[in-house]
């Protein structure tokens, strides 16, 4: 029978990310996996490295190749292979890219790279092929971004990504959020982030400050994807960001093999409802070179939808979307 790991006393948040795994064959052996699959987890984790925190680990069950947590960070042989129609750049960013560190491709809103890397690789992830070394701005850079930010006053809201932008220290996230709270026609704040998730004692009283300090109407979206990724500390980081007046949502993937199943998603949107948070999007598979096998067909996905929709109230019930190279926006699918 599978069993889950044991935990282990509590790190702080920069210590969690300094002891993630990152050796293919250290993960095998902390979760009593076959060594047959160490070749092609090493091969493909050169392309796109392994990175999996502890607390997150500790949510999978030993023994089982099949554990959804497990099959979102596990690199695999698929991922080498070349498949048509995936591409590394499938939302084709670098075209609106035009200063390091900022993504403009809708109106209104601004996307700012915060970070250039990740508490934990997601295999699916879209961004994996992402120029982060051209996305690392000093503070001149980010002046610039600022300027342009000013000059334009049609954006209403910034929204911080990455990487993930909750892996920088709050010292600089403090530093970018008064600078945009002094531009007075930004007016909101959304943060996307997968930390909390994966390192839960990521929310800090430092964090709080400047997510709830400004008056900025600040929303953190979380990324979720299965019921067994949500733990009593994941549910307390939520509990103190919700409790400081910050709007919590939450954004999944759907994923082959990891929740492309109606009940799965079911007992998800009423988990996240249960912990105070509203089920956001449902997200088609961006097709990624790397990521294909992850990959579930528009009409199951619709099916799908059809189903959560039957068995929950509208309001937990994610909208289903999927991004497309060049849209005003996300294409809701129907």
């Amino acid at each position: 029978m599978s069993q889950l790991l044991p935990t282990h006393p509590e790190k702080t948040w920069q210590e969690e990310l300094i002891d993630a795994v990152r050796d293919p064959a250290l993960l095998l052996q902390q979760l009593d996996l076959p060594v047959t699959l160490l070749e092609h987890a090493r091969l493909a984790s050169r392309d796109f490295s392994l990175k999996v925190p502890r607390p997150f680990l500790q949510r999978m069950r030993k023994g089982d190749i099949n554990d959804p947590l497990l099959r979102q960070v596990l690199p695999l042989a698929a991922e080498l292979e070349e498949t048509e129609g995936y591409s590394t750049d499938p939302l084709q960013e670098q075209a609106y890219n035009a200063h390091s560190g900022m993504v403009h491709k809708y109106r209104g809103r601004v996307l700012l790279i915060v970070a250039p890397n990740c508490a934990v690789n997601c295999r699916y992830c879209f961004r994996r092929h992402f120029p982060y070394q051209d996305n690392n701005p000093g503070r001149q850079q980010w002046q610039q971004v600022f300027a342009q930010l000013r000059a334009d006053q049609s954006i209403s809201e910034v929204i911080f990504s990455g990487g993930d932008p909750l892996a920088s220290p709050d010292r600089h996230l403090q530093w970018l959020v008064d600078s945009i709270a002094a531009i007075p026609h930004i007016r909101r704040l959304r943060v996307h982030t997968r930390l909390p998730v994966v390192i839960p004692q990521r929310i800090t009283t430092d964090t709080l400050g400047w997510l709830a300090g400004s008056r900025l109407h600040c929303s953190v979206v979380l990324h979720i994807n299965h019921r067994q990724e949500l733990d009593a500390a994941v549910g307390g980081a939520i509990a103190q960001l919700r409790d400081a007046g910050i709007t919590v949502l939450n954004q999944s993937v759907l994923l082959k093999g990891v929740n492309d199943c109606a009940q799965t998603l079911a007992e998800l949107s009423e988990a996240l409802f249960e912990q105070g948070v509203l089920p956001y999007y449902l997200h088609l598979l961006d097709r990624v070179q790397g990521a294909a096998h992850f990959g579930v067909d528009e009409p199951r996905a619709i099916a799908l939808h059809r189903q959560l929709q039957a068995r929950l109230p509208g309001y937990l019930v994610p909208r289903l979307a999927r991004d497309d190279a060049g849209a005003s926006g996300k294409t809701l699918v129907s």
